[in-house]
């Protein structure tokens, strides 16, 4: 596996960084800003971020010995050779990643599902840690469909209303007419009649008020 070290990221020239996904400050000791790139290792990398098509957050790539002591890592880390990676599990599904990373060629595989992120390397094939607990299917929400809003839907009772009172307010007017023409007995009964006409009106002006509002809110919650 051929490498090369540097001791800043910053003296990686150009010509040597062929890995569009990623920077050498990605890839670098946190600690230090020394930085050992392993050709084979950084092709898989890129390889994975091609395949799963979405940024890789690499939370820790080279590790120069000093700082893989300071974090605690394993005495004969891989991280040391170049050869390992951590990344962020934060824009992931662990389950299709992993798999995606054993199918470009990493054979290493340690989860941390308390700090978010998953360890992968090179191999030997290994694999250690807590499994991430499965994260649910997410589904487009379902929408009701056109007759159940209508027959829910503040527009048409309105209009409902209005409709009904409408037709008693023409309805009271033709009684009306009718009552004055034929029976004279009940002559009296006429300005009553009157005043229950316009209150027919008023529920249907009512009626088609709360129509025009319920229209508006309906289209405003796409339910028209």
């Amino acid at each position: 596996m051929p490498t090369t070290t540097y001791a800043h990221f910053r003296d990686v020239p150009d010509s040597a960084w062929r890995w569009p996904s990623f920077s050498p400050a990605e890839i670098a000791c946190r600690g230090t800003g020394a930085i050992k790139i392993n050709t084979q290792a950084m092709d898989t990398l890129q390889a994975l971020r091609d395949r799963l098509g979405k940024p890789l957050i690499v939370r820790s790539g080279y590790r120069s010995p000093s700082h893989n002591r300071a974090v605690g890592g394993a005495p004969a880390s891989k991280h040391m050779l170049g050869t390992a990676f951590d990344i962020a599990m934060a824009n992931h599904d662990p389950a299709t990643f992993a798999e995606a990373a054993r199918a470009v060629g990493f054979l290493g595989f340690g989860t941390y599902p308390r700090s978010g992120f998953m360890h992968i390397d090179l191999g030997p094939a290994r694999s250690w840690g807590e499994p991430f607990p499965a994260r649910a299917t997410p589904f487009v929400p379902e929408v009701a469909l056109a007759r159940e809003v209508l027959a829910d839907s503040r527009t048409l009772k309105g209009g409902g209303a209005a409709g009904i009172a409408t037709v008693g307010a023409a309805g009271v007017e033709v009684a009306q007419d009718v009552i004055a023409e034929t029976q004279s007995a009940i002559l009296p009964l006429v300005p009553y009649l009157d005043t229950l006409r316009w209150v027919l009106i008023a529920i249907a002006l009512i009626g088609i008020a709360v129509t025009i509002r319920a229209r508006l809110d309906d289209w405003k919650r796409g339910q028209r």
